[in-house]
């Protein structure tokens, strides 16, 4: 069923499956009626505030969903915001949406962050902010709609139904778009059921605890599943996506008797447009309201007018750049078979995509590391290096001579700068290299 907003989604539920479950957190469940008439109460509450724009530090509870999904409503803004962040980070991120409304079930950090609420928009219905899953203020707010998010979750359920009686398991943050759609829309959308995940502490007990016949994940995620023995013998669908997938963690999920798809999107889609369905995962059939060309250069161009972004959040020029006459340029390079399913090859742009989604913004995070590395005397120890991925966790690559010594000197150096960072975005080895990079003709570096 496709629907055009939230309200109308919980409606057509609530009037068909009044009393099946919706949501299912820990001991809790509520219904499709129940959870209609708690988000539209909320709502009233929220028309009856001056407050014009929420930001939501997403968590997995009934609570957020209900909020979130009432602000929207309501015709707030609504600003998703990952409650991992750090509070220096989140404390730019509130003025910068001009959000001046905060929600978090963390009373002591929402009385840390109420001081940087800003001044509120005078336009924000409809409007649903996603910052690109990058690590630093360069992420980019990308403006989405309750009914481009509708759309998308239409696009997947088109691809890969779930039939009511299913149980998803909502696993993935609901701050990044990938773990919205997938993990809580397309469940929702098609009047299933959807339990809540109880966060990373619950990885290896949820799926015994609800016994979930579809999950979305993550590679890293899904590594970890399989690792631990912890998934349960009812789950059926397995969706994988915001990350290169090694083929063997694919082959092990479907030794298990599931049946495995990929999915292909961007935070600037409203999630995925293209999902594996045949025998190959990494050969996707384009959603039905899409249409991916391939540019001259091998650039991924998607024409998605039910659920492309608005635009960059206050940011015209990268709102330009991006997006022309409809056409979404997407960074990422690849290719269309002769049954016309999409294969991608790699990225264009100058980020790293590990295996959680998170992107590493290359240039920064060199001038990062070429801080630390030259210290107080300003100079390189080394001649050239480059960041790159090596089985998904970032390595840096040294022109010159190697040894132990080497190495030693050069993560001491990096020490500091590493601990500043998440552990999956640390430099995880140094590999040296004779000879000088390979550069194009104009001097660029042929990173891939």
């Amino acid at each position: 069923m496709r629907f055009d907003s939230f309200d109308q989604m919980l409606t057509y539920w609530a009037e068909r499956r009044p009393d099946e479950p919706a949501l299912r957190y820990r001991g809790q469940t509520i219904t499709h009626s129940g959870l209609a008439v708690k988000v539209k109460a909320r709502a009233e509450e929220l028309r009856a505030s001056c407050d014009t724009c929420t930001a939501i530090l997403a968590e997995s509870s009934p609570e957020c969903v209900i909020e979130l999904f009432a602000a929207n409503i309501a015709g707030l803004q609504v600003v998703m915001l990952d409650p991992s962040l750090s509070d220096d980070l989140l404390k730019k991120l509130l003025p910068y949406a001009d959000c001046d409304r905060l929600w978090t079930s963390d009373e002591e950090l929402a009385e840390e962050l109420t001081p940087c609420l800003g001044q509120g928009v005078t336009e924000g219905r409809d409007r649903i902010l996603f910052f690109t899953s990058g690590t630093t203020s360069r992420s980019k707010a990308v403006v989405l709609t309750g009914k481009s998010l509708c759309a998308s979750a239409w696009n997947g359920a088109e691809m890969l139904p779930l039939d009511p009686a299913d149980t998803l398991l909502s696993i993935l943050p609901l701050a990044h778009v990938f773990g919205f759609v997938c993990g809580l829309m397309w469940g929702l959308s098609c009047g299933s059921c959807v339990a809540l995940g109880t966060g990373p502490r619950g990885y290896l007990t949820d799926f015994g605890a609800y016994r979930p016949t579809a999950v979305s994940v993550v590679p890293l995620l899904l590594d970890f599943l399989l690792k631990n023995g912890a998934l349960n013998p009812e789950l059926r669908t397995l969706l994988i996506g915001a990350g290169d997938c090694p083929p063997e963690l694919i082959d092990a999920a479907r030794a298990l008797g599931l049946s495995v798809s990929f999915g292909y999107g961007l935070t600037e889609t409203s999630s995925g447009v293209a999902i594996s369905t045949s025998g190959d995962p990494f050969a996707m059939d384009i959603c039905p309201d899409d249409r991916i060309e391939i540019a001259k250069d091998g650039e991924v161009m998607i024409t998605a007018p039910t659920c492309v972004m608005q635009g960059y959040y206050k940011d015209p020029d990268s709102t330009e750049a991006a997006l022309s006459g409809g056409v979404l340029a997407s960074g990422d390079l690849g290719f269309i078979d002769e049954e016309g399913r999409l294969h991608i090859t790699g990225r264009k742009k100058d980020i790293l995509v590990l295996p959680d989604g998170t992107k590493i913004f290359i240039p920064e995070y060199e001038a990062s590391v070429s801080r630390a590395l030259a210290g107080e005397s300003g100079v390189l120890p080394v001649p050239e290096f480059a960041v790159g991925l090596r089985g998904g966790k970032p390595v840096l690559i040294v022109c010159g001579a190697g040894g132990q010594n080497a190495k030693d000197v050069i993560y001491s150096k990096l020490k500091p700068f590493s601990e500043t960072l998440p552990r999956g975005q640390q430099i995880t080895d140094v590999l040296f290299t004779k000879g000088p990079f390979p550069r194009t003709a104009t001097g660029k570096l042929k990173r891939w």
